[in-house]
Order: structure tokens, then C-alpha cells, then sequence
């Protein structure tokens, strides 16, 4: 084991690079974590962040090989030797960017933290419970002994990161990697993760590496910066220096790419499309209900953003607008245009069904969302297919226009078989956002619902996302259903907001308006949470 020194590096990686089969895929890299300090490592998806990770972790993928020198303390240590693999837990400190996925849904989140404090600390089940409830309590879990014993899905996600936090201190650290820890989270919340993280480096001396692609939050408590494109270290330095005077246009890219222009203020003369009236919904067993007493109007054309932070009722509300939950109580009238009004909860399932041709819907993850197994053609033809409209042939020349559409084609041509015929792992994240929004697109609906389509990606494929959805809002004469914890985002695409707090509208109105003169507390909370772009 490394010995304890706080004054020199305490890891270095030099000259780090990973190839597969003969082709570089990063460095070469160079890396120093000491003591007390927080580094953060920065770039779109697909930059070399997370093999950064791996790579210190000794977790490369298999066909991955690694070459470079790591050195702990000043002592030389072979890439992934057995020396390598040592550092892991007892050095080496990890928390995974989706918590519920490295958790085991099948045992408690108790039974998980004590044996990695019996098997790598060697305590007592006694003392191995004593310590996990005090690791609870330090990173600041509610009822952290009821916590004990309960599974991942019954906690929320900042507390799922919380109880990942724990697991990664439980075997004392000394350095600490952070691989997108917040990315999944409301602005809040991942301000309330990324501050106990803080609050653990400067009480612990933790070294710690903060990877991330929101480059203005990872700025806000890194001390040095390195931004990654492509494999490659394109700009090093400390955090001030970098934010004031950027060298490297794809610094300066990442910077802008988050100063997002604000929609103009909409067409109040628009006819309605959409009208919630008195919606409530209690979910089974739960204490209080999920919506209270919700009403809400979304006029043709026009973009509607729901806003709130984890829990408050916005994705609840969304599907309630959609009719895809069972319970809810109130009218869900959708405006023809001729003047006619359908209440969504009053139709028969096959009415219902032939209606939604009328909706089209984009999820927050397009890699949960479109099936692996389907070619890109059938993905986005699927939705004709299942409304019966045109033949195979007729579905994938549709499918090739709406590709086209959202930027997936040949130039100012349809998508060929190059696009047409490969399958989702086969393109980045904001390239499948792309497929996702060509799917909904498929049968022309009149409303697009998004559902935290953009929370997901880093900021270069966010501003996309968000422009491509601009102009096909325009274009298309749309209505928009932006469902969202980001405000940037919501500003970007719908001129008017409506704020959710456990389950209530507490503030509504033009966009721009609230935004800059927010008058509930809560509103003014979500700003707060929010760094300033650089």
C-alpha cells in the first residue's frame, strides 16, 4: 500500500494511451491527483472521459489495452498488474454515474455497504453495521438506520448517489473518481451531491477526479482542468485561467454551448390544442398525491416547458396528458381544428389508439428507448407500421426523408443504407436522440412531448438537440411538451414555463419573464442551484 504523503502527487498517470486493434482511441494523456485537490476532466460523450476512469481503475473492457506509466506516491506500478488492481477500494475510491445500475436491486442497500466493509476492512457484522449506518449519516441520508434496510428502487436518485458515495468511502480512499456523477439529476440536487463531494475532499484530503460534460458546473469546485476531444487533451490548466482565457475553440464551443439563446415571447392568439382541468393522481400506497389539482393550456404551435426537480410531478403530469397512467382524476380535453374538443379520458381504448397518431413522444434515454435488435429503417418506420400506414417499401422512403430532417442524411438527400441499416450502438448519444425525435415525427403528429430529452447529453449535442427541436417547431407548425429539470433548456424551446413543486403549479407564465423575475420561492431556489455560464 502506498504510503501517506500530501505534499507530493499522489497518483501520476504519463504518457497514458489506449488503443484497440492498432487505433488510438486516447492520449497521449497526462495526469496528476494530489492530495486535498479536485481536478476535472471534461469533454463530449465519446471523448475518453470515462476509459480515463477505467484505465486508473484498472477496468479497461477487454480488447482495450492500455500503455503508460502510473506511479502512486512516487512508487512505480505497472498498468493493470496485480499492483494495479491492489489500489482499487484502498486507494482507489469510485462513484459510478448511474447508481442504480452498479447497485443490486435484489438486496438491500444495508447488506451491500456491510460486506464491503467486512470483506475489504475485515470488521465484525456488528462493527460493519455500526460504521455503514455512520457512512449513511455522514453523507447525509434520511433516516439513514431505516435506510438499512431498504433496496435501491425505493430511494431517489440523489439519494441513490449518495448511498453510491458511501460505498465508495467505505473503504477510506484516498482518492476519490467521480465519473458523471450528477448527470442524471435535477440542478438542485446535483448541486446538494456535488457540495458533499466538496465538503469530503477538503474534510479527508481526498484527491478527486470529477468527470463531467457540463463544463461551467464541473468548474464551480474543480481546481485544475483538462478538456478532452476526441482522445485527446486539447486544453490543461488551472479553472480560472481556462475560464478567462480559453486557447482551444472546443474550450471556447463548450463555453458557448452553454449560453443558450431564449425563445421569443409566443402567439397568446393561438387556438388551444391541449387543456388539463383539475388533474389529481395518488399513486398506490403512496402518502400524498403525485398531482394536485393541475390545470394547464398548451396552444397550437407554441412550446410549453414543465419544470421541476426530481419528484415535483412533471414527467407525472406528462403522462397524464397522454393518458399512460391509470387513476387520474380530471379532464384531458384535446382541441380539434374545427372547433371540436375530445376528452383523452373518456375515449375507447381503440379511439384512443387511432388518436395518438396525433402525438408523437421523445424519452430521455434513446439507448433504453429504441430497440437493439431493430434496424434504424424499422425504428423509425415503426410507429406507420403499427397505424397501418403505407407498405415496407413506402416506410423505409419515409423513414429516410425524416432522417434527413433531423440531420441524419447525405447533405440536402435522404438517409442512404448507410444510416438506414445499422443499429442504435452503432451512433453516439445525440445521434440516437436524432432517431428518437425522427420516430416521433413519423406520422405527422400535431403535439411533439419530450420528455428530459436533452438531460442526458453533454452540452455540444444538448445545444443540437435543443436547435434541431426549434426548427422543427417552426417549420412544422408543432406544439411542444418540454418536460425538463433544465431551465437553459426550457428557455431555449418554449416561450411559456410552468413550475412544479410536489405536485402544484406554483408559477406560470412567459418564459423570459419568469425566468428573469421569478416570483415563487421555489422558482428562485432552481435558478440558484444553476452555476452562471462562463
Amino acid at each position: 500500500m502506498c504510503s501517506r504523503s500530501e505534499r507530493a502527487a499522489m497518483i501520476v498517470l504519463r504518457d497514458l494511451c489506449i488503443e484497440h486493434r492498432e487505433r488510438r482511441l486516447l492520449g497521449p494523456l497526462q495526469l496528476e491527483l494530489r492530495a486535498g485537490e479536485c481536478v476535472g476532466l471534461v469533454g463530449e460523450s465519446g471523448s475518453g472521459k470515462s476509459l480515463t476512469a477505467l484505465s486508473l481503475l484498472g477496468l479497461l473492457p477487454a480488447g482495450l489495452r492500455a500503455a503508460g506509466s502510473l506511479a502512486c506516491d512516487g512508487r512505480a506500478i505497472a498498468l493493470d498488474s496485480p499492483g494495479h488492481a491492489a489500489l482499487r477500494g484502498k486507494v482507489l475510491g469510485w462513484v459510478p454515474q448511474d447508481p442504480l445500475a452498479t447497485l443490486h436491486p435484489l438486496r438491500t442497500v444495508g447488506s451491500q455497504l456491510t460486506e464491503t466493509l467486512r470483506v475489504l476492512r475485515g470488521l465484525s457484522r456488528g462493527d460493519a453495521l455500526r460504521d455503514a449506518r455512520a457512512l449513511f449519516e455522514r453523507v447525509q441520508l434520511p433516516e439513514p438506520q431505516a435506510a438499512l434496510d431498504r433496496y435501491p428502487h425505493q430511494f431517489s436518485g440523489g439519494q441513490r448517489q449518495r448511498i453510491a458515495i458511501a460505498l465508495a468511502l467505505a473503504t477510506r480512499p484516498r482518492v476519490l473518481i467521480a465519473d458523471e456523477p450528477t448527470s442524471a439529476l435535477d440542478a438542485r440536487i446535483a448541486r446538494d451531491i456535488l457540495d458533499l463531494l466538496d465538503a469530503l475532499r477538503r474534510e479527508d484530503g481526498l484527491a478527486m477526479l470529477l468527470i463531467s460534460h457540463d463544463l461551467p458546473l464541473v468548474g464551480a469546485y474543480a481546481q485544475r482542468l483538462l478538456v478532452l476531444q476526441r482522445g485527446v487533451v486539447v486544453e490543461a490548466g488551472d479553472t480560472a485561467t481556462v475560464f478567462a482565457n480559453p486557447r482551444h475553440a472546443y474550450t471556447r464551443e463548450l463555453l458557448a454551448a452553454d449560453r443558450l439563446a431564449p425563445l421569443p415571447p409566443g402567439n397568446n392568439d393561438a387556438p388551444l390544442l391541449l387543456q388539463g382541468e383539475g388533474l389529481r393522481l395518488r399513486y398506490p400506497r403512496a402518502p400524498r398525491d403525485a398531482l394536485t389539482d393541475v390545470g394547464i393550456e398548451l396552444r397550437r404551435g407554441e412550446g410549453l416547458a414543465l419544470v421541476g426537480e426530481s419528484g415535483s410531478g412533471k414527467s407525472t403530469l406528462g403522462r397524464v396528458l397522454l393518458r399512460l397512467l391509470r387513476g387520474a382524476h380530471g379532464r384531458v380535453l384535446l382541441h380539434e381544428a374545427d372547433g371540436g374538443v375530445v376528452d383523452l379520458n373518456t375515449l375507447p381504448t381503440h379511439a384512443l389508439r387511432r388518436l395518438r397518431a396525433r402525438i408523437g413522444v421523445v424519452f430521455q434515454d434513446p439507448y433504453a428507448s429504441l430497440d437493439p435488435r431493430m434496424r434504424i429503417a424499422e425504428i423509425v418506420g415503426e410507429p406507420l407500421r403499427i397505424h397501418g400506414r403505407g407498405d415496407a417499401a413506402a416506410r423505409r422512403a419515409r423513414a429516410a426523408e425524416l432522417l434527413q430532417a433531423v440531420g441524419l442524411g447525405d447533405g440536402d438527400h435522404a438517409a442512404g443504407a448507410d444510416v438506414l441499416d445499422r443499429y442504435p450502438h452503432e451512433f453516439s448519444g445525440g445521434q440516437r436522440q436524432r432517431i428518437a425525435i425522427a420516430r416521433a415525427l413519423a406520422t405527422d403528429p400535431e403535439l411533439l412531448v419530450c420528455d428530459e430529452a436533452v438531460s442526458a447529453l453533454d452540452a455540444h449535442h444538448r445545444g443540437a438537440i435543443l436547435a434541431l427541436l426549434q426548427r422543427l417547431k417552426r417549420e412544422r407548425g408543432l406544439a411542444l411538451l418540454f418536460v425538463t429539470h433544465d431551465l437553459a433548456a426550457a428557455a431555449a424551446v418554449a416561450e411559456r414555463i410552468a413550475v412544479l413543486e410536489n405536485g402544484r403549479i406554483v408559477e406560470t407564465g412567459a418564459t423570459g419573464a419568469v425566468l428573469r423575475a421569478p416570483q415563487h420561492a421555489h422558482t428562485k431556489a432552481l435558478l440558484a442551484a444553476r452555476p452562471p455560464a462562463a
